[in-house]
């Protein structure tokens, strides 16, 4: 009853033409306090996992910091400054690992993008058994890292790997060394990571498709357009929203490549598999220099916020392009 009664005020304004009183600086308060007491727990949890490590990182950074030592001495830049004029003994390898984690995000990251959309247009059309279908290219998804790279470390072991095994049955090469020489160890580990991840890129991109309207597939069609020009003219500009998404995840998931590396190749053969996040590892946690590991970090970091950023605004100023040109 009281209900009906705080729902007829306003209505009972509207009717006579008085404007609803506006809230009052206790009532915005008392809403302030209430958003901020659900946003509590995340903010929270943001400071002490994610604030708090990022200062302590960079206070770390500027230090020669070695946890198995009692002091820590205030070293300034040195830590930055000797990675891009090389007097670190770390700089060498920074850098090649920065150049193979980049080789290995350009090699990667187009084919988590065309893959998956593929397999999603397959799964997005009506077949018998396409739920299966859809089971099984996520399913490598659930598995965890290690399972999947000490699982193909024996498949693609050169001497007793199932996949020279049964390439030599078929009269093909059967002493390739995919993961100690190039570019076989380049082509196993982005073979590896695609058919990994694949999943998820494409149940995102399925869950796109079946947003999209079927009457603008209706109109196009009436309209007397082929299956590539509905792709590229309904499709495509459908999933737009998403494809910002999915460049980014992936991006940032690429670069950030470390168990693979790790359990597959051992960063070889050498060091030209050894990834940024490997070589940031071994430098802080095997050297115990943790302040030349943490400037790379901070390096490393800048250098993916700023990869994100370009391509954060080429999507968006192509997209503001297809805006304009429809107006």
């Amino acid at each position: 009853m009281s209900e009906t009664a705080t729902s007829a005020a306003p209505a009972a304004a509207v009717t006579s033409g008085r404007a609803a009183p506006a809230p009052t600086h206790r009532s915005r308060s008392g809403e302030a306090r209430t958003a901020y007491l659900f946003l509590a727990p995340y903010l929270v949890l943001f400071t002490v996992f994610v604030l708090v490590p990022i200062v302590y990182g960079l206070w770390i950074s500027l230090h020669a910091y070695d946890f198995t030592l009692p002091e820590q001495p205030f070293v300034g830049l040195d830590n930055y400054t000797g990675l891009f004029d090389g007097s670190s003994p770390f700089a060498g390898p920074f850098w090649n690992s920065m150049q193979a984690t980049y080789l290995f995000t350009v090699l990667t990251v187009p084919l988590l993008l065309v893959v998956p959309l593929l397999v999603a247009l397959l799964m997005n059309g009506k077949f018998p058994g396409r739920t299966v279908f859809r089971a099984m290219y996520f399913a490598p998804y659930v598995l965890g890292v290690a399972v999947v790279s000490v699982l193909w470390r024996y498949l693609l072991d050169g001497n007793i790997g199932l996949v020279n095994y049964y390439a030599g049955l078929l009269g093909l090469p059967d002493t390739t060394p995919w993961l100690t020489d190039l570019p076989w160890a380049w082509a196993s580990l982005v073979f590896v990571t695609v058919w990994w991840t694949l999943g998820f890129n494409a149940v995102i991109y399925l869950a796109a498709l079946q947003e999209i309207s079927p009457d603008l597939y209706e109109a196009a069609r009436v309209d007397g357009a082929n299956a590539w020009q509905r792709f590229w003219n309904v499709t495509l500009p459908g999933l737009r929203p998403v494809l910002i998404f999915v460049t980014s995840v992936t991006l940032i998931a690429c670069v950030n490549m470390f168990g693979q590396s790790w359990l597959m190749t051992q960063g070889g053969p050498g060091t030209e598999t050894r990834t940024a996040i490997y070589q940031i590892a071994d430098t802080g946690l095997t050297n115990f220099t943790s302040g030349a590991a943490s400037a790379m970090s901070t390096l490393f970091t800048l250098s993916l916020i700023l990869v994100n950023i370009v391509i954060f605004v080429l999507l968006r100023e192509r997209e503001g392009g297809r805006k304009g040109a429809r107006r």
